[in-house]
């Protein structure tokens, strides 16, 4: 991805991924006893789901990408996203 698509990737998203990480906290009880890890992330962070039914979650980290595969973190994502 070029660096301009990704910047504009990031502005675009960040508004939505701040209301989506604030409905994850304040509607899981095991969101509110999460604790920082030293190593945690400084930068933005965006969440990309490419496929609903897999349990594989893309993070944009700053100049990075990480992947992870949880599906029960992506259900509680979809979840607080809603949707029609």
């Amino acid at each position: 991805m070029s660096e301009t698509s990704r910047r504009n990737l990031i502005a675009v998203a960040g508004a939505g991924a701040a209301v989506g990480t604030v409905a994850l906290a304040s509607g899981s009880a095991s969101a509110a006893t999460a604790r920082p890890k030293p190593g945690q992330a400084r930068e933005s962070v965006v969440a990309y789901i490419e496929d609903h039914a897999s349990d594989r979650l893309r993070l944009m980290v700053g100049e990075r990408e990480v992947v992870v595969r949880d599906r029960d973190l992506i259900t509680r994502i979809l979840n607080a996203a809603g949707g029609n």
